[in-house]
């Protein structure tokens, strides 16, 4: 089978790099791709959001599956298109889509459906947030209701700070339009965990547990990002806990989600706050998430194309899916000044020597090349993730391969993973 990846990120390396070991494949097209993903298959000059060539590229090149990485051209209904078309397409419709691009559709959703999540008030008027904001005397947590690239989240210890943010978003429009609206919901207290399952519209199959690191700083300091690392699993979610979350999040939500008229189809992720008082949902995400994508999916022994394809054809309770039994960390290399201004164009040294140690892959992301060599593009730079029997172990593995790469201002989190270590102690 001819099949298309749409995207150019960490999480696209992952996914070309799983599906070059399937069976079922006969050609790999990605769209536009990156250095790392050229050697996964063939990179093709279209943009992820360039719907027209896009499909008309997919027809001339007996595509039998488009598999859709980022979020933005699913939320502008790019699967509707590729189906009306006749083509195959792992992602959700347009307006299942809605369930990550409108935090306040998503809020609707889990309100109807009894779907634990923390309270919060939606507002379209600066003045009515900063009232509401100033009136509480605890944290909260303010949120651009659009796609903002994972750093639309500010967590507020101080209703003052809350107010700043919510000034930053709607009348700096820091996000554009994305911050039109705000969501302001009570902080939630306790540990993160990243839930991601195939949904076939019917049947939920969930994927192995993963952890993301947000914060640009050690210990969780400073404001969000994409993310700055992950690893998988996390120890903080047992059995008894993911069966919990199983039923009390995900079937309500693609119960919910088809009651709505919406029927999902593709992976869903749930980003889960593990409270006190259980699970509570933080976020829902319609795509991979990244870079949780990279750990998890350096576990999976299956095919991963097999799985896909069962997700499309809505036969998900066919297949069972083999993982690796260790554990596996990803540390991501972001440029100096990220998640604010940093330059382009650094060149990157050390990745083959990284490439050589044992059960290390690094995932290319924000790279491109330059006169033959491989040069920075983006804020995350590159997913340096290893395999290892411990999630200590693969921490170590996958940080003495960080130790080999250089390019200036480099930067990185010390930290990645050591909440999973304490909690195994």
């Amino acid at each position: 089978m001819n099949v298309l990846l749409v995207g150019n990120g960490g999480r696209e390396h992952a996914i070309a790099w799983k599906l070059a070991q399937s069976k079922e494949l006969k050609k790999l097209f990605i769209a536009p791709g990156n250095p790392g993903t050229a050697k996964c298959g063939i990179n093709i000059d279209i943009k992820a959001d360039d719907c027209d060539k896009l499909l008309a590229f997919a027809k001339e090149n007996k595509v039998g599956l488009a598999i859709i990485g980022p979020e933005d051209p699913l939320a502008a209904g790019i699967v509707d298109r590729f189906e009306k078309a006749g083509i195959k397409v792992f992602g959700p419709s347009g307006a299942a889509a809605q369930l990550e691009a409108d935090k306040a559709f998503a809020k609707q959703i889990m309100k109807a459906n009894s779907i634990p999540t923390a309270e919060s008030r939606i507002f379209d008027n600066f003045q009515d947030a900063k009232a509401y904001i100033a009136s509480r005397d605890e944290a909260v947590v303010v949120k651009a209701t659009g796609l903002a690239k994972g750093k639309g989240v500010f967590v507020c210890d101080e209703p003052s700070e809350g107010i700043i943010a919510a000034e930053k978003i709607m009348e700096g429009k820091i996000f554009g339009k994305a911050g039109e609206k705000i969501l302001v919901e009570d902080k939630l207290l306790g540990q993160e965990a990243s839930i991601l399952a195939f949904v076939d519209g019917r049947n939920i199959y969930v994927l192995e547990t993963s952890q993301d690191h947000k914060a640009i700083g050690d210990g969780d300091t400073g404001p969000n990002t994409g993310g700055m690392g992950a690893y998988s699993p996390a120890p903080v979610v047992t059995d008894k806990l993911m069966d919990q979350i199983t039923r009390e999040i995900l079937v309500p939500a693609v119960d919910g989600m088809n009651k709505n008229g919406t029927p999902y189809k593709g992976v869903l992720y749930a980003g889960v706050m593990i409270t006190q008082g259980g699970p509570r949902v933080l976020e829902f995400n319609v795509r991979f998430g990244d870079p949780e994508t990279q750990p998890v999916l350096a576990r999976l022994k299956s095919d991963l194309l097999e799985a896909m394809i069962a997700t499309c054809d809505g036969t998900l309770d066919k297949i069972t899916l083999e993982w690796d039994d260790r554990a596996a960390v990803c540390v991501v290399m972001a440029s100096g000044g990220y998640p604010d201004d940093y330059e382009k164009g650094k060149v990157i040294t050390g990745l083959e020597d990284a490439d050589k140690l044992r059960d290390v892959i690094v995932f290319h992301a924000g790279t491109a090349e330059k006169n033959g060599k491989i040069v920075t593009a983006g804020g995350r730079v590159l997913g340096v993730t290893a395999l290892g029997n411990k999630i200590a172990d693969a921490k170590a593995k996958a940080y003495e391969a960080v130790e080999k790469i250089k390019f200036e201002k480099a930067y990185y989190r010390k930290d990645i993973a050591d909440k999973a270590i304490k909690v195994k102690k």
